[in-house]
């Protein structure tokens, strides 16, 4: 790959502000999408047509079966693969964060200093990790639209269907034993039952230093070129044993090269490309702006508290990465709405679509639910999403408190989250021993609760509810200091109770979710009743238009934290008249921190300083693609036509933060960790020899 050297020139990170996403990044929209490398396609429903027709590629279905049964979700937010036939598993570092931070102690910080278990016994059991491996999928379209009969309530409809979504699970979860989730496509469109084994003793098997998986933090977040070491590996255990994977992803060593067709196979999150133009705009003027400043004013806290001291800084570091993130992508997402030719682009292409339809209801239908929504959108998100009582207390509290309330009704009556068929994931994430750090939790809290009151007023009654006659920062540190839902057995003990018993709780946490939750009930049973059913049922007479016109080629549906596969082509692009390669080298990273590395965020491990000589210069080191991701990608394998790993995937660039609404390959790029960076720093930097020689095996 010496063809492509990352020089000193190159390695200057490409300047200008987030806003410059656009500049390029929207060209050509009004060409023939269907030639682009565009969706994020379902593995029952692949982009056969567009494949054949591009590449001249057909994907068989042993193909296709090797590597959805190889591909994992992280039920945290991320994606990630089997690699070995000993259950080692790969994903991104800032996904494993979070249980490097869990196992982490006063005198072991591993999200700082990484971690090698030279053995299995070193190995470390994540105390609250749960892994979904996709075993099959089911469409149930028919069945959920038979059970909503026509000329219901839109409060009926909704219970209609929470009902039948529940005994299709529960049925499942009981003739299966395997978790069981129906998911709404195409926004209403089409309802598929995806059936996944879990796996919950998940074991940290290797994670690099913070500084060189996170190399160029905030500075470079969304940004290409990159030097990120963004990996991390852990082992699936069953019966105290590593498990063996009837399927697992071989490395391809040789990596890829410029133009190599790649396939992405991950879990995106969410992508709103098939909303109708009000709810885009209602984003654009109303949900972006809010959100921002939730973001930045949490950001704001916690860049405060960690300033004071090391400890601090600690344990705040993997929320406001978290938060810090949004920030950026949001911000992109923004500039990208601001747009003027985006929204002329979603506008054509809706009138196109309205011009065909019989009646223009389901538009207005759709209208007025996002109408319904802009009044009861801060509330709704205040107290019932949770953005008003920020902690991981309080969410432990409403948690508590609500399943004493939902236990006692049948699992289809029940508030979707705590149905039958989601109890072992939602206990696993109750009952979970992983520390909660006090003084972070007071941040968070006393933030969230001045952000409450900021939006409300102080006149307010949710306000006045929560906040007691106390100012934010007071009833923070008091409910923070008091509270003993800390302690996993006091838990457990409250979770056995019923509605009277629980209420009689002295708890100041469950005091205050006790306290809201008939005002977040109410707000939610609006939202459902006024927004969610009315959009569903308008979206989904939409989606069947769009079905009917697509034909041959259909359209991918958007994000739904469920497995799908992408696909794109190697490939640099042009910014900002420079040309920008395809992938980074060791001889970039090494000139970028002689460059830089004299300070945060450009300090490299020691480790990386002391064997600057052991890792050949022209080593790739990331590389991107034009394949279609968007968060929840993050960990995702990237593989060859032979189905080998070349890469993992691990960001965007900013130019790319424009995909929540609309594909565009001209400059976006996904960014993914090369497998020859993978195998020579495990080899080279961290003499873990054996992890190297497992990988693939």
């Amino acid at each position: 790959m010496s063809r492509f050297p990352f020089g000193l020139s190159q390695a200057i990170q490409v300047s200008g502000t987030i806003g410059a996403l656009v500049l390029g990044a929207l060209s050509g929209l009004g060409g023939n999408m269907l030639q682009a490398d565009e969706g994020m396609w379902l593995f029952n429903q692949p982009p056969t047509n567009l494949l054949k027709q591009k590449y001249d590629v057909t994907l068989t279905t042993d193909w296709l079966g090797h590597l959805q049964e190889s591909s994992i979700r992280f039920n945290n937010g991320g994606s990630g693969s089997f690699v070995s036939n000993k259950g080692l598993v790969i994903t991104n570092h800032h996904i494993g964060a979070d249980s490097l931070e869990k196992l982490s102690t006063k005198d072991r910080d591993l999200l700082k200093a990484g971690y090698w278990a030279k053995s299995p016994s070193e190995e470390l059991r994540c105390p609250d990790m749960e892994l979904n491996v996709l075993d099959s999928i089911e469409d149930v379209t028919k069945r959920v639209e038979a059970a909503v009969k026509p000329g219901l309530s839109p409060a009926d409809a909704a219970a209609a269907r929470r009902s039948i979504l529940a005994e299709i699970e529960s049925e499942s979860k009981k003739a299966t034993g395997l978790r069981s989730d129906v998911v709404t496509l195409h926004h209403g469109g089409l309802y598929h039952l995806y059936r996944y084994r879990r796996f919950t003793d998940v074991r940290l098997a290797f994670a690099p230093e913070s500084s060189i998986a996170g190399y160029g933090g905030d500075v470079d977040n969304f940004e290409f070129p990159r030097f990120n070491l963004d990996i991390c590996l852990f082992r699936v255990y069953v019966d105290n044993k590593p498990y063996t994977p009837p399927h697992f992803l071989k490395v391809a060593e040789q990596g890829a090269s410029e133009g190599d067709l790649v396939f992405v196979s991950g879990n995106p999150g969410t992508t709103q490309r098939l909303e109708t133009l009000a709810k885009l705009v209602y984003r654009r003027d109303r949900l972006l702006p809010y959100n921002l400043t939730r973001l930045r004013t949490m950001e704001a806290a916690l860049l405060q508290f960690s300033a004071t001291g090391p400890e601090p800084a600690a344990r705040s570091a993997r929320y406001l990465h978290s938060i810090a993130n949004a920030r950026k992508a949001m911000s992109g997402q923004l500039q990208g709405l601001l747009n003027a030719e985006l929204l002329a682009t979603k506008s054509r292409q809706e009138a196109e679509l309205r011009a065909s339809a019989k009646s223009q209801e389901s538009w207005e239908k759709a209208a007025a639910a996002v109408q319904a929504l802009s009044k009861m959108d801060r509330e709704y998100f205040l107290l019932e999403t949770g953005h008003g009582l920020d902690s991981e207390l309080f969410a432990i509290a409403r948690q508590l408190v609500r399943m004493s309330k939902e236990k006692t009704k049948p699992s289809g009556s029940r508030l979707r989250e705590y149905r039958d068929s989601n109890r072992e994931s939602l206990e696993l994430s109750l009952f979970s021993p992983a520390p909660i750090h006090p003084g972070l939790e007071a941040v968070r809290l006393g933030t969230a609760f001045t952000f409450l009151a900021e939006q409300l007023g102080g006149d307010h009654n949710a306000v006045k509810v929560v906040l007691g006659g106390q100012s934010p920062l007071q009833q923070a540190a008091n409910l923070v200091g008091i509270t003993k839902l800390a302690d996993v057995a006091f838990r457990r003990k409250l979770a056995g109770q019923t509605p009277s018993e629980i209420s009689s709780c002295d708890d100041p946490m469950i005091r205050l979710a006790l306290a809201v939750d008939d005002m977040a009930r109410e707000i939610r049973a609006r939202f459902e009743a006024e927004v969610e059913e009315p959009e569903r049922q308008a979206n989904g007479a939409i989606s069947r238009l769009r079905f009917e016109l697509a034909g041959a080629n259909p359209v991918a549906p958007d994000a739904t934290f469920t497995l799908r596969l992408a696909f794109g082509t190697v490939k640099g692009y042009d910014a900002e008249g420079k040309t920008i390669p395809a992938w980074t080298t060791v001889q970039g990273l090494q000139e970028r921190h002689s460059l830089l590395g004299a300070r945060e965020p450009f300090l490299l491990p020691q480790r990386w300083i002391e064997g600057k000589a052991n890792l050949p210069a022209e080593t790739p080191f990331n590389i991107v693609s034009t394949a279609d991701t968007i968060g929840g990608n993050s960990g995702s394998p990237v593989v060859n036509l032979k189905g080998e790993l070349i890469g993992v995937n691990f960001d965007r660039n900013r130019f790319g933060l424009v995909r929540n609404f609309v594909y565009t390959d001209v400059q976006a790029r996904h960014i993914m960790v090369d497998v020859r960076i993978i195998l020579a720093s495990l080899r080279k930097m961290y003499g873990a020899d054996n992890l190297a020689e497992e990988l693939g095996r």
